[in-house]
């Protein structure tokens, strides 16, 4: 296991950091997880389009591994696109999950169609109304990262670095659009942290609470996590084939 160096863990993260502020709305943009199914599965979706819709000056460096650990996990035999288009958000201060979802659907289309599943990873210059927040999953089909943010997490003497933080960011953000941890299910094994709902208490899984925030900066040796540990696979797996029930699916 890897061993982390901790010089101070702020134990102020909470879930609705993360998430920002959940709404179920008319029209059907769900939660965070209510795709799960739709991407773990290839009943309907046999085919994926992750779009990265970033402004300039905030290219996202994690398209690809993004890609590497969505391929691990969901069974998608068309394949997974990436996307990448420079957008004006009009928005350089301060966000809310209003303005993030708005944002989305203002910008992309609809997370279902024909035979493709589209999610959206908005990469904004702004911070989050939390400044400590560094990524939210607003919706289903929905996570933003805060890269103003994440370069202020970069720990002591560059360990670790804005490029690793926004990383772990990225990969954590898209897994509660997979339903990590709990989110649209219950798992048998107890992984989720009692104190920070949705997370993960193994500090080697890249779903782990800290990485959520600035707290992230708090580590300043060895790796970050930039992948999903054993109890997150095994509960995807679980998901996937149907041994575990999921709630709140847009398509199942």
């Amino acid at each position: 296991m890897r061993k982390y160096l901790l010089i101070i863990l702020l134990l102020t993260s909470s879930m609705s950091g993360c998430f920002g502020d959940v709404m179920n709305d008319d029209e059907k943009r769900g939660i965070p997880g209510g795709l799960a199914l739709a991407c773990l599965q290839d009943d309907k979706f046999e085919k994926m389009e992750i779009h990265f819709l970033y402004e300039n000056g905030y290219d996202p460096i994690a398209k690809e591994l993004v890609k590497t650990r969505i391929q691990d996990v969901c069974d998608k035999p068309g394949g997974i696109k990436i996307t990448s288009v420079e957008t004006d958000f009009s928005i350089d201060s301060v966000w809310s999950s209003d303005d993030v979802r708005d944002a989305r659907w203002k910008h992309g289309g609809d997370a279902m169609g024909s035979d493709t599943l589209h999610w959206y990873f908005l990469f904004p210059a702004g911070t989050y109304t939390d400044e400590s927040v560094l990524g939210v999953a607003v919706d289903a089909s929905t996570i933003a990262i805060f890269k103003d943010s994440v370069d202020e997490a970069e720990g002591f003497f560059g360990r670790p670095s804005s490029e690793e933080v926004e990383r772990a960011v990225t990969v954590h953000e898209a897994g509660h659009l997979l339903g990590l941890v709990n989110l649209v299910y219950q798992s048998p094994i107890p992984h989720e942290d009692s104190n920070h709902p949705g997370h993960s208490n193994n500090e080697d899984s890249v779903m782990y609470w800290a990485i959520e925030s600035n707290d992230v900066g708090n580590f300043i040796s060895g790796d970050l996590p930039d992948q999903f540990d054993n109890d997150d696979k095994s509960d995807l797996a679980g998901m996937a084939s149907g041994e575990l029930e999921c709630s709140d699916q847009l398509w199942s």
